[in-house]
């Protein structure tokens, strides 16, 4: 009995403890709820956490940024066509996450494995075995390798065409050269980066040289969007746009380059030298119309180009051999200490007890000088050295600007060396040797004796221009870089240069050209070893030739160097004529038709008007027209309007209808590509010239997205 009101006041004193307990924890809630809603307030508020401000996060997380890639800048040729212009590729992936869904449900990854492996096996070049595999990969998506990659967008429609899913496309900018082989290291390359938002980088030549003016600057768009990826009503996307490059527009002659490199391939394939050369320079101006060189390679394959890096035009020195006949000529007549029928005894002569010999040992016997540099005597050349003295004769190489850089603006341009210590040395450069010299060097002192005296300066850009706002930032012409020698100390250097070809006893009768005068020098050089001395052996030489057309008045000069060919049936004058000819006589027939055609030199809009109107005005003119479609309303043209236009040039007229494939053949390759352009078919080429050979016959009907396969050769 005494326990109970015990038991009770021990009952009463834990009900007091909980309500107390329950108080505190109350309050202690309460205090916590009062912070959280303070916290929350201020961040409501404030718009920030921890110095982060959450509106602005927020935007960032709902809007999305996007680069608006700028063009890089077209290069064109002296007639407005394009050589390197921007086209886009595509890389193509395969989503295989089956939780991939649009937001109403639809699969977003491949459903159908079978048809995809069948319609990409179809325009890829991959098997229908290996993209299986891909697509059976347990990854959430896969690529397919360099089959994968570097997609037209023409195989891309066709892709697209098929409705597969799961099956997305990258785009990525590219670098389109419509000619192939054409000026290959003249115009350079670039690399296209595996980072979209980067731009193209040239990598040699003109795109390297030009770079900065070619890139553009890349615009952004901005757009705020909801949850579900929409963009949010009532919000506009802001943009900045892209400014485009800059083009660039050069002094080639597309029809001059395509036959330069149709016959510098013919002699490489005949000969196989370790390397050749060829310039033409309008002789007036200085612009060059043609470049090439062998090893080359091609800008849309890469294929050759692990054979040579280097634009040997102006990054390699060389010794010039007897061509440099031309300059000692030229500084001895100049001097006043040249006496052309004095006469000498040729075969050998001593410099400081060293013999100096002539190509042939035995000699002519007693000749004049005139007849020596006819014959490309060395013993003829050491001996005006000695009687101009080295000073004057070195002051001479300086005034043809030897030795110093063209500033052609092209990487890596060497300035060449000389050895001039020694009197053998002194007597070695009169004929070629000794001293070291670059293809634009040696146009550059040409020019002085195709000009009159008045060197020029070689230049290949013709303008550069804004296409924002058409304005030409640069403009290129004309300009005289010295005076070496007198005009008439020029006239009588090709005078000379004129016995090379025609007297019976000059050695380059090769270059003979019907209906026209040439003057020309030709050029042996033994190749340096190095410090071993010179090579030895039949295919140890460098050959050129140095020509101008007509001699009396030139308007074009040539200049081609073959180094250690292998010489069979032919002589390296024949070989090198088979580039010299065709070119200077398809130059002049230019030059010819240009200076008497009257016609209008602007291509007009044609769009909208009778095809079969405007063909007739334009044959009749002298112009090649192809007319596409079966109805009579020009739909499309090209050249554009507002190009230059030259005689004979073809030009394509586009009408709707069935596109029926004409005859290609005697069509340079630029020709070719313009057409499969209008008729939106890929185009596959082989060979470099003109077309021999079409897959696709005359009249028959072409569709959009066949291969146009044609052979190029020399049969224009």
């Amino acid at each position: 009995m005494n326990k109970s009101p015990k038991r009770m006041v021990t009952s009463n004193q834990s009900q007091k403890n909980r309500k107390k307990f329950g108080i505190v924890l109350f309050f202690v809630f309460l205090v916590l709820f009062g912070l959280i809603i303070i916290r929350f307030s201020y961040i409501s508020i404030g718009k920030n956490v921890q110095n982060v401000n959450l509106s602005a996060r927020t935007k960032k997380l709902y809007t999305e940024t996007q680069t608006v890639k700028a063009s890089r800048g077209t290069i064109y040729d002296a007639n407005n066509d394009p050589i390197a212009e921007d086209t886009s590729t595509y890389s193509i992936y395969a989503v295989l996450n089956k939780k991939q869904e649009s937001i109403n449900g639809k699969p977003l990854y491949v459903t159908n494995k079978n048809k995809t492996a069948e319609v990409l096996s179809k325009y890829l070049s991959i098997s229908k075995e290996k993209v299986l595999k891909q697509l059976n990969s347990k990854s959430f998506q896969v690529e397919f390798g360099a089959a994968g990659q570097s997609i037209s967008l023409t195989t891309r429609n066709k892709i697209k065409a098929a409705h597969l899913t799961g099956i997305n496309f990258i785009q990525r900018q590219s670098r389109l050269y419509p000619n192939g082989v054409f000026a290959s290291h003249l115009i350079g390359n670039v690399t296209v980066p595996s980072d979209s938002t980067k731009s193209m980088v040239g990598n040699m030549g003109i795109e390297k040289m030009l770079n900065k003016q070619l890139t553009g600057t890349d615009g952004i768009s901005t757009v705020q969007k909801d949850n579900y990826g929409y963009q949010v009503s009532g919000t506009a996307a802001k943009k900045k746009k892209a400014t485009n490059g800059d083009d660039v527009y050069t002094t080639l002659d597309s029809r001059l380059q395509t036959l330069l490199e149709t016959e510098m391939s013919a002699v490489n394939a005949e000969a196989h030298p370790a390397s050749m050369n060829a310039v033409l320079m309008n002789a007036k101006t200085g612009a060059i119309l043609a470049a090439s060189q062998r090893p080359t390679y091609n800008p849309m394959t890469g294929k050759g180009l692990d054979k040579m890096w280097r634009d040997t035009l102006v990054q390699d020195s060389y010794e010039p051999g007897s061509t440099m006949k031309i300059f000692t000529m030229g500084a001895s007549i100049d001097s006043g200490n040249y006496n052309g029928t004095s006469t000498y005894l040729s075969g050998k002569t001593t410099v400081d007890g060293i013999t100096v010999p002539d190509w042939q040992t035995s000699g002519w016997g007693r000749i004049t000088y005139n007849k020596g540099f006819a014959l490309s005597s060395n013993v003829a050349m050491t001996h005006l050295e000695e009687q101009m003295g080295a000073k004057t004769w070195k002051k001479y190489i300086n005034r043809f600007k030897f030795l110093k850089s063209t500033d052609s603006g092209l990487a890596g341009e060497s300035s060449g060396s000389i050895q001039f210590s020694k009197a053998i040395e002194q007597a070695d450069t009169s004929f070629g040797q000794g001293i070291q010299v670059t293809v634009f060097q040696m146009m550059r002192a040409l020019s002085a004796i195709s000009n009159n005296g008045k060197m020029l300066q070689p230049y290949f850009i013709d303008k550069v221009v804004n296409p924002n706002t058409n304005k030409v930032i640069q403009k290129n012409k004309k300009k005289v870089v010295g005076e070496p020698v007198s005009a008439a100390t020029a006239k009588a250097v090709r005078k000379h240069m004129e016995d090379v070809v025609y007297k019976s006893y000059g050695i380059g009768s090769d270059f003979k050209i019907s209906g026209v005068k040439v003057a020309a020098k030709t050029g042996t050089a033994q190749v340096s070893g190095g410090s071993s001395g010179y090579l030895s052996g039949d295919n140890s030489y460098l050959y050129s030739v140095a020509g101008m057309a007509p001699a009396k008045n030139p308007k074009y000069v040539l200049y081609i160097t073959m180094k250690q060919p292998t010489l069979g049936s032919k002589t390296a004058t024949q070989l090198m004529a088979q580039i010299f000819k065709p070119l200077i006589t398809r130059a002049l027939q230019d030059d010819k038709t240009q200076t008497s055609s009257t016609k209008s030199t602007k291509m007009t809009d044609l769009t909208g008007n009778s095809a079969t109107t405007e063909a007739a005005k334009l044959t009749k003119k002298g112009y090649r027209v192809t007319t596409l479609g079966t109805t009579d309303k020009i739909t499309a043209q090209s050249p554009n309007s507002g190009t230059t236009l030259y005689d004979n040039q073809r030009i394509i007229l586009a009408t709707s209808g069935e596109n029926l494939m004409p005859s290609l053949k005697g069509w340079s390759r630029a020709d070719v590509v313009k057409i499969a352009k209008m008729l939106n078919i890929k185009l596959e080429t082989t060979g470099s010239g003109y077309v021999t050979k079409q897959n696709i016959t005359s009249g028959k009907a072409v569709n959009s997205g066949t291969t146009l396969k044609v052979k190029l050769g020399s049969s224009n």
